[in-house]
């Protein structure tokens, strides 16, 4: 074990050695020296979809290779905060060392052992202390605005649902489901783009609520539907080849009928 440590610990050093490099103002990458935290940002959102994107595969090699990805990542936005004066890479690492620390005093400290129900009580409870000592008010001011939008809410009924401000029974969702596809409806009908989106956004709110109630992840779900979709009209292309855009929608219906069957 303690050989497997010194390797990580060499690792991650060359690693933070090469980012220094490349962000050297006299020798280093042009292109990585006019980067900053907002420019490099998409690049961070986009590798940890490939991190995701490498386990739906199950592909072990692509998941290493995306995980160094992320990894560099935050080496990244951790090399220019140093250069500003805010802290470096070794802050992260030990910061997050200790946090983890900090939540799981069943197994570093003296705390009775947790099921994983209990856990994330204690999770919740540690979250919401760390809040307080931040000056965070309410339940709601540390979720992630730039995470992807039903991630996002699902965390936020998470956490009214932790006082109570949630339904009991997902078929209450069900019904409220109903109601929202509703006003979605009489929207439609008034043409007014503004209130169409946001009738559109409350269903697709009141969706993400049910896939909690449910202990689906919306994404996960989603992408599964995306993949499905693409055999799905793969098949309908590889059946109408080059007839694909004069063919009509009813016989396009009919081989995705078939391609449901396959």
């Amino acid at each position: 074990m303690k050989s497997e440590n010194n390797d990580a610990a060499r690792a991650i050093i060359a690693l933070v050695e090469v980012m220094a490099r490349l962000r050297a103002p006299d020798g280093g990458c042009p292109w990585d020296l006019e980067q900053t935290f907002r420019t490099i940002v998409p690049y961070t959102i986009e590798e940890a979809y490939e991190v995701a994107d490498a386990i739906e595969q199950d592909d072990m090699a692509a998941l290493k290779d995306e995980l160094g990805d992320l990894l560099f990542q935050a080496v990244f936005h951790a090399r220019m905060a140093e250069e500003a004066g805010h802290f470096d890479f070794a802050d992260v690492a030990q910061g997050i060392a200790d946090k983890m620390v900090r939540r799981h005093p069943h197994v570093f400290g003296d705390a009775d052992m947790r099921n994983a129900d209990e856990q994330t009580d204690a999770w919740e409870k540690q979250k919401a202390e760390e809040r307080a000592a931040k000056g965070q008010q309410s339940l709601l001011d540390d979720v992630p605005v730039g995470l992807p939008g039903l991630t996002r809410a699902v965390k936020l009924q998470k956490r009214a649902a932790r006082v109570g401000f949630d339904w009991t029974d997902a078929k209450d969702v069900l019904s409220k489901i109903a109601e929202e596809t509703g006003e979605l409806a009489e929207a439609m009908d008034t043409k007014d783009a503004d209130r169409i989106e946001d009738e559109f956004g409350d269903l697709l709110f009141v969706l993400a609520n049910l896939s909690r109630h449910l202990k689906v992840d919306p994404e996960a779900a989603l992408r599964r539907t995306n993949e499905k979709f693409i055999r799905r009209f793969r098949y309908i292309e590889d059946k109408l080849g080059e007839r694909l855009e004069a063919a009509s929608l009813d016989e396009m219906e009919t081989l995705w009928t078939e391609a449901k069957k396959c």
